[in-house]
């Protein structure tokens, strides 16, 4: 008798998490005071949400995002990013897991004054191990795609905040990552170019990019399908909504 054919796959099942985490913790020491940022977190991501992190200054949000995405080491727990354990991972093997799987951008936009737009955005895919010519490619239609496709060769200060965040926009998601995470994306730029920022970044999910999200902002998290509330290093809320499109219209 042959063995009996494999159960068809479960349409309902729940999808396997791109972000798992488990009873995180991280503690910050300065002499022989020491502050506990995170306090045994749990939380996982399936692939495709948006999810916008918030609660007040000093809750721990970035230090969650940090954590999580294996910018910063951890105390106790376990993070899973796309199927691996990241801080059991060497620091050569995370940084390539990085550049392979996450996008990044930050409040700060961290782009290299003296290189262009096209060199900016090219740099990590050089990193992560891509050919010049197929890195060059991509990060000439990345920008293309963000609308600036006559600004290829002009440096950081040669732009304004707005185009600087979609050349950061355009660094973070030129990989094709699984996952990308945003810290204060808009806090730098005024009330019109942060709704066009927020809105580019609400079409790149609405195209399937997972986003993970910290933020101040009550308008831009409820732009988000999914709301995470810290505070003092603790989930403390954790609620799926239905997005609402005034943080992207402001």
């Amino acid at each position: 008798m042959t063995a009996a054919a494999a159960a068809p796959a479960d349409a309902t099942a729940t999808p396997v998490p791109i972000l798992s985490a488990r009873g995180v913790r991280k503690t910050y020491r300065s002499g022989v005071e020491s502050v506990e940022a995170l306090d045994g977190v749990d939380l996982d991501v399936a692939p495709g949400e948006f999810v916008a992190v918030m609660g007040p200054s000093g809750s721990g949000k970035t230090t969650l995002l940090n954590c999580l995405s294996g910018l910063d080491d951890i105390d106790e727990g376990t993070v899973m990013v796309d199927g691996q354990p990241i801080h059991e991972l060497s620091d050569a093997r995370r940084t390539r897991h990085r550049a392979a799987s996450m996008g990044f951008v930050f409040q700060a936009f961290n782009l290299i004054p003296v290189f262009t737009a096209v060199e900016n955005v090219e740099l990590p895919l050089l990193l992560a191990g891509r050919g010049p010519k197929e890195a060059r490619a991509r990060a000439e239609e990345t920008l293309e795609r963000l609308g600036l496709g006559e600004r290829l060769r002009h440096r950081p200060p040669e732009l304004s905040g707005g185009e600087q965040q979609r050349v950061t926009v355009a660094r973070a998601i030129a990989g094709a990552p699984k996952l990308v995470w945003a810290d204060e994306p808009t806090g730098n730029l005024d009330t019109e170019t942060a709704a066009g920022v927020m809105g580019l970044l609400t079409d790149l999910h609405a195209g399937g990019l997972t986003l993970l999200l910290v933020t101040h902002d009550q308008a831009i998290g409820a732009s988000a399908g999914r709301r995470v509330v810290v505070r003092d290093g603790r989930i403390v809320s954790d609620v799926h909504q239905p997005p609402s499109n005034d943080g992207v219209m402001a």
